[in-house]
């Protein structure tokens, strides 16, 4: 037997009612009765009425479809994002598409290509450690296709940005650091042409300021793929630690140069945190849960993806064109544990 979706006409048939007086019903129009509304709406509800997606994109020029592009779905802040752009989206009665560019600027092109030839209403986007070239997102932008950025932002693009307080952040933890007595602190970081990474260092380099400490430059590392590359994180901490003065503590300016610092740290035998130190940016749920329990800076991954698809609607939904953008900039959390 061949499956049929229930319709607008057969609500309106059963309830004796036109197909416009249903329609407008359920759009919650201002046309229609309270009385009628309850009417139909709770038969809707009884039969499990679903809206045509194919009709409605038709209807609307749209196709209720967001794209979205992110480093790693893997990644447990990228994942929390998510979660918090899948929770908007369908309540809003949108589908959407994830794709991971996994920090390689050849597929955040492709990814871009194949969302924009699936005619999606509008793009969020995180961009990879790769991306210095942002042509394919500026062609795009100047055509008036709504695209918001999070997380890892586009300076020469305007449009809404939803970031957190990545000076803060580090300053926070630095400072923290410091006061603990701790003065050959190492900083790995993603690469160094992103808008985060400069923000987090000058975090770094305030509080090294602040506490008197000279600011070593042998130190400071960088890691063009944000630790998605074993090989390019050990190497970085080969470099640190073939000093003949070793770092007392290392700062990982990422959720996946974190985890990479702790796989070095158990393959050389190096304890944390008598041999050395460690923070890190990490929303890993378990974190606390690692021996030792890890000292972390948490991002409000959840409420990023949340006020980031909120943006993404309002530029598809508006009536005229939005000229006037916001940068919102979220608070993180310092967590102190046992690895400092």
């Amino acid at each position: 037997m061949k499956y049929e979706a229930v319709t607008i006409k057969d609500i309106a048939k059963v309830l004796n009612l036109s197909t416009s007086t249903v329609s407008r019903a359920l759009r919650d129009s201002y046309e229609i009765s309270a009385e009628t509304k309850k009417l139909v709406i709770e038969y809707a509800e009884k039969i499990n009425y679903r809206p045509n997606p194919i009709a409605l994109s038709l209807k609307e020029r749209r196709t209720r479809s967001l794209g979205i592009i992110v480093c790693e779905i893997a990644n447990s802040f990228f994942s929390q994002v998510i979660d918090g752009i899948e929770s908007v989206a369908y309540s809003r009665g949108y589908n959407v598409t994830f794709l991971q560019s996994h920090e390689s600027f050849d597929k955040e092109k492709l990814s871009l290509e194949y969302l924009a030839s699936r005619s999606v209403d509008g793009l969020l986007i995180s961009v990879s450690t790769e991306t210095q070239d942002f042509s394919h997102l500026t062609q795009l932008s100047n055509r008036g296709f709504p695209i918001v950025f999070f997380d890892r932002i586009v300076d020469e693009i305007d449009t809404h940005k939803v970031i957190v307080n990545n000076f803060k952040g580090v300053y926070t933890a630095t400072t923290h650091l410091t006061e603990k007595g701790y003065k050959r602190i190492a900083y790995i970081a993603n690469s160094e042409f992103l808008t985060l990474t400069k923000d987090r260092l000058n975090g770094y380099k305030k509080a090294l300021g602040e506490a008197d400490i000279e600011i070593d430059e042998s130190l400071i590392k960088y890691c063009n793929h944000g630790g998605m590359i074993n090989d390019e994180v050990e190497k970085v901490l080969d470099e640190i630690f073939a000093s003949k003065k070793k770092p007392d503590a290392i700062f990982a300016s990422s959720d996946k140069l974190t985890t990479g610092c702790l796989h070095y740290f158990k393959k050389h035998n190096i304890k944390v945190p008598k041999n050395v130190a460690l923070v890190g940016f990490s929303n890993n749920e378990n974190s606390d849960l690692f021996n030792p329990s890890l000292t972390v800076i948490k991002q409000p991954a959840m409420e990023m993806g949340e006020i980031a698809t909120n943006y993404l609607l309002e530029l598809i939904e508006s009536k005229r064109p939005i000229k006037d953008f916001e940068t919102r900039i979220l608070d993180t959390e310092f967590i102190v544990r046992e690895s400092t």
